[in-house]
């Protein structure tokens, strides 16, 4: 299937409780035609309203969250986040369908363990994006893979940019900067509750000494709970780095979608 008009994507990126399709449902959108469903309704009509508003010279949100409540219509009761991506006219819209989707995974940290996770993350369908405040720290970028590396100083400052969904890895050099980071993800979660998971590096007694800190901060004990700390699935004993980045994505491929 080739596009021969310029159109929009609209894919079902991920879903949290009732909802009417699953993810990777998707809905192709052109100025005169609508091919496929991402569920139909309010939903669907506010879709198709944005990506044909995109396709008239508009901006267009690449994620877009949809609570399927009272103020859209639809009781379904849970939340939808639709993908808008945009085809150029003549692309292959069956190579980008069949791109197996993606979780984007936001790396706080270039030190030994980041390394690690890094080189793995690479090849499994997970779109990083890696942050560090120290010039000099990331390997070379290779072609072949899509990441992005930022360097950011204060490194919770990106949390703010950080894509919809993303799983959250805190691992810098620096207690100060992984409690900062982790308050900027709470603060984050408090506000647009739209992270999909926020883990810290490091053993329980550090995990006790921010709870403290979180506290006075005015996060409370039901929004810290969002924080998995230590990190990576149990059992897998071993300090190596490999070891330590293994048991992290399997944790983080362990997620629901």
């Amino acid at each position: 299937m080739e596009a021969e008009q310029t159109l929009i994507l609209v894919t079902v990126a991920r879903t949290s409780g009732s909802v009417p399709r699953e993810v990777g449902a998707w809905m192709a959108v052109a100025a005169g035609t609508i091919t496929g469903t991402v569920g139909g309704g309010h939903l669907e009509f506010d879709a198709i309203a944005r990506a044909r508003a995109a396709l008239a010279g508009g901006a267009l949100d690449e994620e877009v969250r949809y609570p399927l409540g009272p103020s859209l219509g639809q009781c379904c009761g849970g939340v939808v986040w639709l993908r808008f991506e945009r085809v150029a006219a003549g692309e292959d819209l069956a190579a980008r369908l069949l791109r197996p989707l993606q979780r984007p995974l936001a790396l706080f940290g270039a030190g030994h363990v980041g390394q690690a996770i890094a080189h793995i993350a690479r090849e499994l369908p997970l779109s990083l994006h890696w942050i560090d405040s120290r010039e000099g720290q990331f390997p070379a970028v290779d072609p072949a893979h899509d990441w992005r590396q930022e360097v950011c100083d204060p490194p919770a400052d990106a949390v703010a940019d950080l894509a919809a969904g993303s799983a959250v890895l805190v691992m810098s050099h620096s207690h100060a900067e992984d409690f900062d980071i982790v308050a900027a993800c709470l603060k984050r979660q408090r506000e647009r509750q739209d992270l999909a998971f926020i883990g810290l590096i490091g053993s329980r007694t550090k995990w006790a000494s921010f709870r403290q800190r979180l506290l006075a901060r005015g996060f409370t004990e039901g929004e810290q709970a969002e924080v998995a700390c230590p990190i990576g699935v149990a059992g897998v004993a071993g300090k190596q780095p490999a070891v330590i980045a293994v048991a992290v994505l399997a944790q983080i491929l362990a997620l629901p979608q």
